[in-house]
């Protein structure tokens, strides 16, 4: 009996307020899907501070049926090199709007995103495609004779 009664009151809920949205946060922050469908993701500190384009095309290349989606609250000048490297790909891209997905620099501005559950351990691009650049940064002499020799 109770469950006759309720459904009434969750139909008139639906149409108020549409039908509910499973982990809407987590939704919202990987720009309209789940972390576990992630599969690589650049932050808006990281579009605004280098150039990752080499590095998605790599995705691109390894997951040609994965979805990338685009936070498009950023500058054109941004996310450009990204849409046309996602069609040069021929990787189906969506260019997200909507006023919930924010543009500070913890937000996401890219997702790379298969259609299931793939649990991605690193999805951080940074992490994923340049720890070899760095482990090389780290081993090379620092002071004067490491300066002279990156000179040279």
């Amino acid at each position: 009996m109770a469950d006759i009664e309720k459904e009434p009151v969750d139909r008139i809920q639906t149409a108020m307020h549409g039908t509910p949205k499973l982990h809407p946060d987590e939704q919202r922050k990987y720009l309209g899907t789940f972390r576990e469908r992630v599969d690589v993701a650049v932050t808006v500190y990281q579009l605004k501070r280098a150039h990752y384009v080499d590095e998605m095309v790599q995705a691109f290349t390894a997951h040609p049926d994965y979805k990338l989606y685009i936070n498009g609250n950023l500058d054109q000048d941004f996310i450009g090199p990204y849409i046309k490297a996602a069609s040069q790909a021929n990787i189906q891209f969506t260019i997200k709007t909507d006023d919930i997905y924010r543009t500070g620099d913890d937000d996401y501005a890219l997702v790379f995103t298969a259609s299931t559950a793939i649990n991605q351990d690193v999805i951080d691009v940074q992490q994923r495609y340049q720890p070899a650049a760095r482990d090389t940064q780290t081993n090379e002499p620092h002071g004067l004779l490491g300066k002279l020799k990156r000179l040279f």
